[in-house]
Protein backbone atom coordinates (compact mmCIF):
# COMPACT_ATOMS: atom_id res chain seq x y z
CA UNK A 1 0.00 0.00 0.00
CA UNK A 2 1.29 3.47 -0.89
CA UNK A 3 2.46 5.74 1.85
CA UNK A 4 -0.02 8.31 3.04
CA UNK A 5 0.38 12.06 3.10
CA UNK A 6 2.70 11.95 6.12
CA UNK A 7 5.00 9.30 4.72
CA UNK A 8 3.68 6.10 6.31
CA UNK A 9 1.12 3.53 5.38
CA UNK A 10 -1.71 2.21 7.51
CA UNK A 11 0.41 -0.66 8.96
CA UNK A 12 2.50 1.95 10.76
CA UNK A 13 -0.49 3.79 12.20
CA UNK A 14 -0.92 1.54 15.29
CA UNK A 15 2.70 2.19 16.28
CA UNK A 16 2.16 5.93 16.02
CA UNK A 17 -0.98 5.74 18.13
CA UNK A 18 0.83 3.55 20.67
CA UNK A 19 3.60 6.13 20.87
CA UNK A 20 1.08 8.93 21.41
CA UNK A 21 -0.28 7.03 24.40
CA UNK A 22 2.98 5.70 25.85
CA UNK A 23 5.02 8.92 25.78
CA UNK A 24 2.67 10.94 28.05
CA UNK A 25 2.29 7.95 30.40
CA UNK A 26 6.07 7.52 30.68
CA UNK A 27 6.50 11.25 31.31
CA UNK A 28 3.78 11.13 33.98
CA UNK A 29 5.43 8.13 35.64
CA UNK A 30 8.76 9.96 35.69
CA UNK A 31 7.17 13.04 37.27
CA UNK A 32 5.36 10.82 39.77
CA UNK A 33 8.60 9.11 40.82
CA UNK A 34 10.33 12.42 41.42
CA UNK A 35 7.37 13.74 43.40
CA UNK A 36 7.26 10.58 45.54
CA UNK A 37 10.92 11.03 46.47
CA UNK A 38 10.40 14.72 47.19
CA UNK A 39 7.35 14.30 49.41
CA UNK A 40 8.83 11.29 51.18
CA UNK A 41 11.72 13.52 52.21
CA UNK A 42 9.49 16.48 53.13
CA UNK A 43 5.71 15.91 53.42
CA UNK A 44 3.54 18.69 52.03
CA UNK A 45 0.95 20.92 53.63
CA UNK A 46 1.02 23.44 56.43
CA UNK A 47 0.11 20.86 59.09
CA UNK A 48 2.55 18.14 57.99
CA UNK A 49 5.48 19.35 60.10
CA UNK A 50 3.25 19.72 63.13
CA UNK A 51 1.87 16.21 62.62
CA UNK A 52 5.37 14.75 62.58
CA UNK A 53 6.09 15.86 66.15
CA UNK A 54 2.58 15.43 67.55
CA UNK A 55 1.29 12.76 69.89
CA UNK A 56 -0.91 11.43 67.13
CA UNK A 57 -3.90 9.11 67.26
CA UNK A 58 -5.27 7.45 64.14
CA UNK A 59 -8.95 6.77 64.76
CA UNK A 60 -10.39 3.86 62.75
CA UNK A 61 -13.66 1.95 62.61
CA UNK A 62 -12.46 -1.59 61.84
CA UNK A 63 -9.35 -3.76 61.89
CA UNK A 64 -7.76 -3.29 58.43
CA UNK A 65 -8.69 0.43 58.14
CA UNK A 66 -5.21 1.31 59.41
CA UNK A 67 -3.62 -0.47 56.43
CA UNK A 68 -6.28 0.11 53.76
CA UNK A 69 -6.61 3.84 54.31
CA UNK A 70 -4.07 5.28 56.76
CA UNK A 71 -0.79 3.48 56.02
CA UNK A 72 0.74 6.57 54.35
CA UNK A 73 0.00 8.67 57.44
CA UNK A 74 1.25 6.06 59.90
CA UNK A 75 4.44 5.32 57.98
CA UNK A 76 5.18 8.99 57.33
CA UNK A 77 4.77 9.85 61.02
CA UNK A 78 7.00 6.94 61.97
CA UNK A 79 9.57 8.00 59.37
CA UNK A 80 9.68 11.44 61.01
CA UNK A 81 10.34 9.90 64.42
CA UNK A 82 6.79 9.96 65.75
CA UNK A 83 5.08 7.18 67.67
CA UNK A 84 1.45 7.26 66.49
CA UNK A 85 -1.23 5.20 68.20
CA UNK A 86 -4.32 3.49 66.79
CA UNK A 87 -7.78 3.46 68.36
CA UNK A 88 -10.04 1.01 66.52
CA UNK A 89 -13.68 1.49 67.47
CA UNK A 90 -14.93 -2.03 66.72
CA UNK A 91 -13.55 -5.55 66.63
CA UNK A 92 -14.82 -6.06 63.07
CA UNK A 93 -17.23 -8.76 64.18
CA UNK A 94 -19.72 -8.51 61.30
CA UNK A 95 -18.99 -12.12 60.29
CA UNK A 96 -18.23 -13.28 63.86
CA UNK A 97 -14.47 -12.98 63.28
CA UNK A 98 -13.78 -10.39 65.95
CA UNK A 99 -11.11 -12.26 67.89
CA UNK A 100 -9.27 -13.24 64.71
CA UNK A 101 -9.39 -9.67 63.43
CA UNK A 102 -8.01 -8.23 66.67
CA UNK A 103 -4.91 -10.41 66.24
CA UNK A 104 -4.62 -9.44 62.59
CA UNK A 105 -4.78 -5.78 63.61
CA UNK A 106 -1.85 -6.16 65.99
CA UNK A 107 0.18 -7.96 63.31
CA UNK A 108 -0.57 -5.27 60.76
CA UNK A 109 0.26 -2.45 63.16
CA UNK A 110 3.54 -4.13 64.03
CA UNK A 111 4.55 -4.02 60.36
CA UNK A 112 3.56 -0.35 60.29
CA UNK A 113 5.85 0.34 63.25
CA UNK A 114 3.19 0.54 65.94
CA UNK A 115 3.70 -1.66 69.03
CA UNK A 116 0.77 -3.55 70.53
CA UNK A 117 0.90 -1.21 73.54
CA UNK A 118 -0.17 1.63 71.21
CA UNK A 119 -3.11 -0.27 69.72
CA UNK A 120 -6.53 -0.16 71.40
CA UNK A 121 -9.75 -1.85 70.29
CA UNK A 122 -13.17 -0.72 71.50
CA UNK A 123 -15.44 -3.77 71.50
CA UNK A 124 -18.84 -2.42 72.55
CA UNK A 125 -22.19 -3.97 71.66
CA UNK A 126 -23.63 -0.57 70.72
CA UNK A 127 -20.78 0.07 68.26
CA UNK A 128 -21.24 -2.89 65.91
CA UNK A 129 -19.32 -3.48 62.70
CA UNK A 130 -22.20 -2.94 60.30
CA UNK A 131 -22.19 -0.89 57.07
CA UNK A 132 -25.81 0.15 57.61
CA UNK A 133 -25.50 1.26 61.25
CA UNK A 134 -24.65 4.81 62.25
CA UNK A 135 -23.02 4.74 65.66
CA UNK A 136 -24.39 6.83 68.50
CA UNK A 137 -22.48 10.12 68.40
CA UNK A 138 -22.55 10.78 72.16
CA UNK A 139 -21.39 7.27 73.07
CA UNK A 140 -18.61 7.24 70.48
CA UNK A 141 -17.49 10.75 71.37
CA UNK A 142 -17.20 9.74 75.03
CA UNK A 143 -14.91 6.80 74.20
CA UNK A 144 -12.76 8.92 71.89
CA UNK A 145 -12.46 11.86 74.27
CA UNK A 146 -11.46 9.63 77.19
CA UNK A 147 -8.73 8.02 75.10
CA UNK A 148 -7.47 11.42 73.95
CA UNK A 149 -7.32 12.76 77.50
CA UNK A 150 -5.84 9.62 79.05
CA UNK A 151 -3.00 9.54 76.50
CA UNK A 152 -2.32 13.27 76.10
CA UNK A 153 -3.14 13.14 72.39
CA UNK A 154 -2.78 16.45 70.54
CA UNK A 155 -3.52 15.31 66.99
CA UNK A 156 -6.32 13.01 65.80
CA UNK A 157 -6.43 11.61 62.26
CA UNK A 158 -9.59 9.98 60.93
CA UNK A 159 -12.13 9.89 58.08
CA UNK A 160 -13.89 12.88 56.56
CA UNK A 161 -17.64 13.22 55.98
CA UNK A 162 -17.45 10.85 52.99
CA UNK A 163 -15.71 8.11 54.92
CA UNK A 164 -13.63 7.28 51.78
CA UNK A 165 -15.93 4.35 50.98
CA UNK A 166 -19.20 5.76 52.30
CA UNK A 167 -19.28 3.18 55.13
CA UNK A 168 -21.67 4.35 57.86
CA UNK A 169 -19.22 3.41 60.63
CA UNK A 170 -16.47 5.51 59.01
CA UNK A 171 -18.78 8.51 58.74
CA UNK A 172 -19.80 8.06 62.39
CA UNK A 173 -16.19 8.68 63.42
CA UNK A 174 -16.19 11.98 61.54
CA UNK A 175 -19.53 12.95 63.10
CA UNK A 176 -18.22 12.26 66.62
CA UNK A 177 -15.02 14.25 66.00
CA UNK A 178 -16.94 17.12 64.46
CA UNK A 179 -19.19 17.16 67.54
CA UNK A 180 -16.19 17.22 69.92
CA UNK A 181 -14.55 19.93 67.84
CA UNK A 182 -17.60 22.17 67.41
CA UNK A 183 -18.56 21.86 71.09
CA UNK A 184 -14.96 22.69 72.07
CA UNK A 185 -14.68 19.53 74.14
CA UNK A 186 -11.26 18.54 72.80
CA UNK A 187 -8.27 19.43 74.99
CA UNK A 188 -6.63 22.74 74.23
CA UNK A 189 -4.23 22.43 71.32
CA UNK A 190 -5.66 19.12 70.06
CA UNK A 191 -6.20 19.30 66.31
CA UNK A 192 -8.07 17.04 63.92
CA UNK A 193 -6.99 16.01 60.41
CA UNK A 194 -9.50 14.20 58.22
CA UNK A 195 -8.63 11.96 55.27
CA UNK A 196 -9.88 13.31 51.96
CA UNK A 197 -12.46 11.21 50.12
CA UNK A 198 -11.96 11.35 46.36
CA UNK A 199 -14.07 10.23 43.41
CA UNK A 200 -13.94 6.66 42.13
CA UNK A 201 -11.66 7.49 39.20
CA UNK A 202 -8.99 9.10 41.39
CA UNK A 203 -9.41 6.44 44.07
CA UNK A 204 -8.04 3.77 41.73
CA UNK A 205 -5.35 5.78 39.96
CA UNK A 206 -2.74 4.50 42.39
CA UNK A 207 0.58 6.39 41.99
CA UNK A 208 -0.75 8.34 39.00
CA UNK A 209 -2.82 10.42 41.43
CA UNK A 210 0.36 11.78 43.06
CA UNK A 211 0.85 14.76 40.68
CA UNK A 212 -2.79 15.82 41.02
CA UNK A 213 -2.71 15.43 44.80
CA UNK A 214 0.39 17.62 44.90
CA UNK A 215 -1.36 20.36 42.93
CA UNK A 216 -4.61 20.39 44.90
CA UNK A 217 -4.78 22.15 48.30
CA UNK A 218 -4.43 20.10 51.47
CA UNK A 219 -3.24 20.73 55.02
CA UNK A 220 -1.08 17.61 55.06
CA UNK A 221 0.07 15.36 52.24
CA UNK A 222 1.87 12.08 52.91
CA UNK A 223 3.29 10.08 49.99
CA UNK A 224 5.01 6.71 50.32
CA UNK A 225 8.10 5.52 48.48
CA UNK A 226 7.99 2.28 46.49
CA UNK A 227 9.52 0.39 49.42
CA UNK A 228 7.03 1.88 51.90
CA UNK A 229 4.11 1.05 49.61
CA UNK A 230 5.17 -2.58 49.65
CA UNK A 231 5.41 -2.36 53.44
CA UNK A 232 1.81 -1.07 53.51
CA UNK A 233 0.71 -3.99 51.32
CA UNK A 234 2.43 -6.47 53.63
CA UNK A 235 0.51 -4.93 56.52
CA UNK A 236 -2.73 -5.31 54.59
CA UNK A 237 -1.93 -8.94 53.87
CA UNK A 238 -1.89 -9.56 57.63
CA UNK A 239 -5.69 -9.27 57.45
CA UNK A 240 -6.01 -12.73 55.94
CA UNK A 241 -9.64 -13.12 56.95
CA UNK A 242 -10.52 -10.10 54.77
CA UNK A 243 -8.44 -10.79 51.66
CA UNK A 244 -11.22 -11.36 49.15
CA UNK A 245 -10.44 -10.78 45.48
CA UNK A 246 -11.67 -7.18 45.42
CA UNK A 247 -9.42 -6.22 48.32
CA UNK A 248 -6.45 -7.67 46.46
CA UNK A 249 -7.39 -5.45 43.51
CA UNK A 250 -7.69 -2.53 45.94
CA UNK A 251 -4.18 -3.17 47.26
CA UNK A 252 -2.77 -2.90 43.74
CA UNK A 253 -4.64 0.15 42.48
CA UNK A 254 -5.93 2.29 45.36
CA UNK A 255 -4.29 5.67 45.88
CA UNK A 256 -4.80 5.20 49.63
CA UNK A 257 -2.04 2.60 49.65
CA UNK A 258 0.31 5.36 48.45
CA UNK A 259 -1.16 8.79 49.26
CA UNK A 260 -3.00 10.44 52.13
CA UNK A 261 -4.23 13.99 51.56
CA UNK A 262 -5.73 15.44 54.72
CA UNK A 263 -7.58 18.56 55.81
CA UNK A 264 -7.87 20.25 59.18
CA UNK A 265 -11.31 20.14 60.75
Amino acid sequence: MAAGRWGWGLPGLPLVLLGLVLVPVLVLLGVTRRLRRRFAAAPGGSAAGEAAVARALVLTAHPDDEAMFFAPTLLALGRAGGRPAVLCCSAGNYYNQGEVRKKELEQSCSLLGIPASNVTVVDHRDLPDNPSVEWDTQLLAAFVLKHIEDNNINLVVSFDAGGVSGHANHISLYTALRYLHSEQKLPEGCRVLVLESVNLFRKYLSVLDVPLSCLLPSDALFVLTEEETEQARRAMRCHRSQLLWFRRVYMLFSRYMVINSLHLL
